[in-house]
């Protein structure tokens, strides 16, 4: 689980939302690996051409999953933006990103996260920032879900700012090397 988060210079209006399933995901996982890659290529992520290759990869993995569900923002013909997100299974995983934010949450993963919507992904190309896309895209992709999750790294402070604003609970502290929200 990467689990990063890129806020979102357009009217939100303009942009098209479209709520895909597994296979409407890997259908468009050309435009979410387009998006990624330049969501992610700058600070604070500084990721490459290989690392949205790895994303396209997990994504074949991850559509697979029960409840997964993806959202797509396209604006004039191009994607802008997207959010992928499954509910967490029980027991509560390992590997990825997992184990860290079991050992954070001292080892109530299991009671806390399992069974709620993991938002895993989000991202909004720079050319579509600023005007609340980012929001839009986690609305309506947690809009069926009671409970949701994610983790940030805490140097994503405009992603940060984004949660808080939209009143997600941070469970942990400032000095941790991720940083977990559930809003509920």
């Amino acid at each position: 689980m990467r689990g990063r988060s890129i806020v979102t210079a357009m009217p939100p209006e303009d942009s098209t939302l479209e709520r895909l399933t597994g296979p409407g995901a890997l259908a468009r996982a050309a435009e979410l690996a387009e998006v990624y890659l330049a969501s992610f290529s700058g600070p604070p992520w500084h990721e490459d051409a290989r690392d949205a290759a790895a994303f396209a990869e997990r994504l074949t993995a991850d559509a697979l999953r029960p409840g997964f569900v993806a959202v797509l923002a396209v604006h004039d013909g191009r994607p802008a933006g997207f959010g992928t997100a499954w509910p967490t299974p029980s027991p509560f995983p390992s590997g990825r990103s997992y184990d860290g934010v079991n050992r954070l949450l001292g080892g109530q993963a299991e009671a806390r996260l399992s069974g709620t919507l993991e938002v895993d992904e989000l991202a909004v190309s720079p050319h579509a920032r600023g005007q609340g896309l980012a929001a839009r895209i986690l609305g309506l992709l947690c809009e069926d879900a009671p409970n949701c999750w994610l983790l940030t790294a805490p140097k994503a402070h405009d992603a940060i700012r984004l949660y808080e604003r939209l009143g997600w609970q941070r469970l942990t502290g400032p000095d941790t090397g991720v940083v977990v929200f559930t809003r509920s």
